[in-house]
């Protein structure tokens, strides 16, 4: 499925604060997700593979660098078992990354909302203000975000400029989509 996200990632001092902010607003938890991405070496974009015991899809998307929010353009493959299909992926393309986290994973109408807690990295809160259908509008979602930031009390120097994965390989963050310079959610 097709579908155009507008998102931010933020560091995150107090994971407590971010869950109590997100219960009195009414978002819903949906469950706690021991995810684990599989990131491959692409041209373009970015193509993982999340493993988890609620999410489990190869994800490929396109987003630029930046620590504002920022349009994804995201292809999303649901899958069952992934063992195979990430042996298939290694073997033709190779590993680029492994990120492993605990992701608190809020619903709230368009809204997909995560406490992070990533190995080595620390923990982070990111919104996904998401437009699975066209009818939304990028302008609506970067509105959208900008309403969580606030909410959550995002601030400026607290946003992340790139993926987990770029964190973890060292990536240094100057542009978009290429291959050396792919991120993650």
């Amino acid at each position: 499925m097709r579908r155009t996200n507008v998102e931010i990632k933020a560091r995150c001092r107090d994971l407590q604060a971010a869950r109590d902010r997100l219960a009195a607003a009414g978002a819903r938890l949906e469950g706690t997700d021991l995810q684990t991405d599989t990131y491959f070496r692409v041209p373009q974009g970015r193509l993982k593979l999340r493993e988890g015991n609620i999410e489990n899809a190869l994800i490929f998307y396109r987003r630029p660098s930046q620590a504002a929010p920022k349009r994804s353009d995201v292809l999303l493959h649901p899958v069952a078992g992934g063992a195979s299909l990430k042996a298939a992926l290694a073997e033709a393309l190779g590993v680029r990354v492994v990120v492993r986290k605990r992701r608190e994973i809020y619903r709230l109408d368009n809204l997909k909302l995560h406490v992070d807690e990533v190995e080595e990295l620390g923990t982070f809160v990111e919104i996904e203000a998401i437009d699975a259908d066209g009818q939304v509008g990028v302008e609506r979602l970067t509105a959208q975000c900008g309403e969580w930031m606030d909410r959550l009390g995002v601030r400026e120097d607290d946003l992340v400029d790139r993926s987990y994965a770029d964190l973890l390989d060292g990536y240094s963050a100057s542009g978009s989509d290429s291959n050396s310079g792919t991120s993650a959610t």
